[in-house]
């Protein structure tokens, strides 16, 4: 029987997230600054922190900045010395995440970059191989994402990808919302990879997480 819900969430949050004002700030501010309200959880962040960590990340790509929430906690998570790329459409959005990376502390080891990430993505491989890649993009452009991932990540490497469960709309196979159907559609994908060793965290909306093992 499974047990995880909100107030499961609740209690791994309470125990294990830190109190940071900054963050918890960071995280108000961004609905109040005109950004949707879309951020990740303190939960999910601290798992991404785990993460690069975890595969002592270096050098690391985030895909989608939003207010800077995600790439604050993927920064801290860095060895030292470590870098990221944050790659973010919206100049207004990019604005306001150089803001709150400096407010964080982290902006010396945090190079945003405006415009669309395929084309960016593209001016990007010459500095491969990466650590760690975190993909909250638009979903219907996840499976070039992971693909341009897997050609630039180290092996043992790191790849991670939000919304995995899509409020939940992925398991069920009825709904016909376009980015049920297109999270759906990579989950399966990675999940054929053979490439790769992955899962679904379940935490917050999901985090699809995939190790690189050749």
């Amino acid at each position: 029987m499974t047990y995880y819900d909100d107030k499961a969430s609740d209690y791994i949050t309470n125990l294990f997230v830190p109190h940071d004002k900054i963050l918890e700030q960071i995280l108000e501010d961004i609905p109040k600054k005109g950004l949707p309200a879309i951020a990740i959880r303190a939960e999910e962040g601290l798992y991404l922190q785990f993460l690069a960590r975890s595969c002592g990340a270096k050098m690391a790509i985030e895909i989608g900045t939003l207010g800077g929430y995600s790439g604050t906690w993927i920064a801290r998570g860095l060895v030292d010395g470590g870098k990221l790329i944050t790659l973010e459409k919206e100049s207004k959005h990019a604005d306001v995440a150089r803001e709150n990376f400096a407010k964080a502390g982290v902006a010396d080891r945090v190079e945003i970059k405006v415009g669309d990430a395929h084309e960016t993505l593209k001016t990007l491989a010459k500095d491969a191989p990466f650590d760690f890649i975190f993909i909250d993009a638009e979903k219907t452009g996840y499976k070039n994402y992971f693909d341009w991932a897997m050609q630039n990540v180290r092996v043992n490497g790191l790849i991670a990808a939000h919304n995995a469960l899509r409020r939940g709309t992925v398991a069920d196979t009825t709904s016909t919302e376009t980015d049920a159907i297109a999270t759906r559609a990579f989950n399966q994908y990675v999940a054929d990879e053979k490439r790769v060793l992955s899962t679904i965290y379940p935490g917050g909306d999901g985090m699809l997480i995939a190790v690189k093992i050749k």
